[in-house]
């Protein structure tokens, strides 16, 4: 009989998003008479944009014809998209890529759970707390996460990085020194964004100690307030330390169609068992070229349909939507009495739980009193305890309907008082 990987045993319960759909499923067969809003899992809600479907139609009659058919494209990806990017992410923040650095991919999670496979076992983790689950979450089934600990939520492998309302939601540099080091900005679960001071004090960090930064800027497209960096690659020094990880998802709609791309700059590099520095960018090449076959050529098509003229407006009235949802969930949150953060650079709410609440208790009040289903903030680790999570990608009646359900409860204030 076939050994299974133990690593795998290790992991507590199922992984945080189907915990919530069982939750919810469950609820809805005994209670079908109850309208459920969903603003849980930052799954999008407006249609893909005009301009992307038309890439899409035009791309499918082309593989209906000898000369326009594609089969296995470029491990990488398309010339095509690969410039369009290099040219419609970077360069007009001042960020020479070179379009050989950038490598597509059916989105950020799975580049994100992947990418730790370059790692030795012995490679230790930080993640800021709380924090997106497949940062740790991959890092436990590859064997580096050590022991869990039920009662604190945490693993003795893991270096955490408490981000709280009394740190502002910024972490700290660690006290004890990681190889890698995840950041998400703007963030997820928290929305916080750093400025660009406090994000060139990672990289010098990182430079100093030779950590490497694996950088996911899933939600820059959010960013409103000015001095915050949209890419990492704005700060001097972090083409020598950091792997920058984007997608298509959130901006454009693509959580349906799949597409993202990672920048591995040539000059990122981590040592051998020997001591001797290597490059990653080859050593993610070979993964990519081993276990993977490439984005669709129809996909990437509709990517690069999202740098045309066209193609930026529509994105950008989508992500614009979805930040009005941010503000009526924001302001409607704090007139009901709750402690609001996030929401201004990023499409997430975070909130403190009224009344000293654990986050479960508060997931179930919403979804069995009010027919809300949020996300609780422990599921992203224990400094998320006590918090909760909303996602700003419902529609506009959704969003405002919920609000009003919240500001009709009635009871916020005595839970608030404890």
């Amino acid at each position: 009989m076939a050994r299974i990987n133990e690593e795998y045993l290790k992991l507590p319960g199922s992984y945080l998003f189907a915990d919530i759909a069982h939750k919810v499923e469950a609820f809805k067969r005994a209670h079908p008479e109850t309208e459920i809003i969903r603003l849980g899992i930052g799954d999008v809600t407006r249609p893909l944009p005009p301009s992307v479907i038309a890439a899409l139609h035009k791309a499918v009659d082309e593989q209906a014809t000898p000369e326009g058919f594609r089969g296995y494209g470029p491990e990488q990806g398309y010339a095509f998209l690969r410039e369009a990017i290099a040219e419609g992410d970077f360069a007009p923040r001042g960020v020479e890529i070179d379009p050989a650095d950038i490598f597509i991919s059916d989105g950020a999670k799975g580049d994100l759970g992947n990418f730790q496979e370059l790692f030795g076992r012995e490679s230790v983790i930080a993640v800021t707390d709380p924090v997106y689950p497949v940062y740790v979450d991959s890092n436990v089934m590859a064997g580096r996460a050590g022991t869990f600990d039920e009662k604190a939520g945490s693993w003795s492998g893991i270096v955490y990085l408490p981000c709280t309302a009394e740190n502002g939601f910024i972490p700290s540099l660690p006290a004890k020194r990681p190889d890698v080091i995840y950041l998400c900005l703007p963030n997820n679960p928290t929305g916080t964004a750093l400025s660009r001071a406090d994000l060139q004090r990672w990289v010098d960090y990182a430079r100093a100690n030779e950590c490497l930064i694996l950088f996911d800027a899933a939600y820059e497209a959010y960013i409103r307030e000015e001095g915050i960096p949209h890419s990492i690659y704005e700060l001097e020094g972090a083409r020598e330390v950091a792997v920058e990880f984007r997608s298509f998802s959130k901006p454009a709609g693509f959580t349906g169609l799949r597409c993202g791309y990672v920048v591995v700059p040539e000059t990122v590099r981590a040592r051998s068992a020997e001591g001797r520095t290597v490059a990653l960018k080859p050593l993610w090449n070979r993964r990519q070229t081993t276990k993977y076959n490439g984005c669709p050529y129809i996909v990437q098509r509709a990517a690069e349909a999202v740098y045309t003229p066209q193609g930026r407006r529509e994105v950008r009235e989508n992500v614009d939507y979805y930040m009005e949802n941010a503000a009526t969930i924001r302001s409607g949150l704090q007139e009901a009495g709750l402690e609001v953060y996030g929401g201004v650079n990023a499409p997430y709410i975070w909130l403190k739980t009224p009344g000293g609440m654990d986050s479960w208790t508060f997931f179930e009040v919403l979804l069995h009193e009010l027919g809300i289903v949020g996300t609780p903030g422990v599921g992203f680790g224990p400094s998320g305890e006590g918090y909760f999570r909303l996602t700003a990608f419902g529609s506009h009646e959704n969003t405002a309907k919920a609000m009003r359900r919240i500001a009709e409860a009635g009871h916020w204030s005595t839970w608030k008082k404890g």
